[in-house]
């Protein structure tokens, strides 16, 4: 297998794999895998990627911090190697395109910050979900997880250390779908399927619409959707879909 720490590969139908590959570090972030993300993303813009999908190799997502990484570091050096990581995450979530993580193992801190920065999890029963920065001393995974989790969820995992299973986060709203191995890939195909088919268009703009309307208020999240509408109607792309109803 390949050494490079992130794997990118895109399909006919549109479709980027994006797979985690530093599985004897339990795909542990460092520079080069934060770097790769970054290049990842914006690979999937520059070659038309209709749907993103996240795995990783190995039976852990993502145990978080690379801390062999930082040993011997300046204070400037870690400081500099966290910046690159928001920098992934954000790269990761600016995505116009759907973004689907895969997650089979443990996501710890940096995991969990990977998955949240996607749109939808899905999870096997084996995946689990923690972010014990502050029990380590050190600060992150802080504004992702409240937004989606709730502040007091959010806390409770961060000052106690407290695991969610998979089940907890597909409660909490974290993960979107718990699937058994056995059905995993039956399941993953259906959804790349379904996504790799619909306008991308349409999804840019809904995707678009979700995320900012939810840092608005109401009638502000209202004026997104009427522009998009108004940005659907100008491509007229949905009259070709529609015409498909009728046939």
């Amino acid at each position: 297998m390949s050494e490079e720490p992130i794997l990118f590969e895109l399909s006919a139908e549109g479709v980027a794999t994006v797979t985690l590959n530093r599985p004897g570090a339990r795909n542990a972030l460092n520079l080069a895998l934060a770097a790769g993300l970054h290049e990842a993303a914006r690979r999937a813009v520059a070659e038309g990627a209709r749907l993103v999908v996240l795995r990783a190799r190995g039976p852990v997502f993502c145990a978080g911090a690379d801390l062999k990484e930082r040993q011997g570091m300046t204070d400037d050096q870690v400081r500099a190697r966290r910046l690159k990581a928001f920098a992934a995450y954000d790269a990761l979530e600016r995505l116009p395109m759907p973004v689907m993580a895969v997650v089979e193992g443990p996501a710890v801190g940096s995991g969990c910050e990977i998955a949240a920065a996607c749109d939808f999890v899905v999870a096997t029963p084996a995946a689990s979900f923690r972010t014990p920065e502050a029990l380590w001393g050190t600060v992150g995974a802080t504004q992702r997880l409240p937004r989606i989790l709730g502040k007091r969820l959010a806390k409770d995992m961060m000052f106690t250390g407290r695991t969610l299973s998979a089940e907890e986060a597909r409660e909490a709203g974290l993960v979107s779908r718990v699937v058994v191995p056995e059905a995993l890939e039956e399941v993953l195909a259906g959804i790349i399927a379904t996504v790799a088919k619909a306008p991308p268009s349409a999804l840019a703009l809904a995707k678009r619409c979700i995320d900012e309307g939810l840092e608005r208020d109401p009638r502000g999240a209202l004026a997104t959707e009427l522009m998009a509408i108004e940005e659907s109607l100008a491509a007229a792309e949905w009259r070709k879909t529609m015409a498909g109803f009728g046939a």
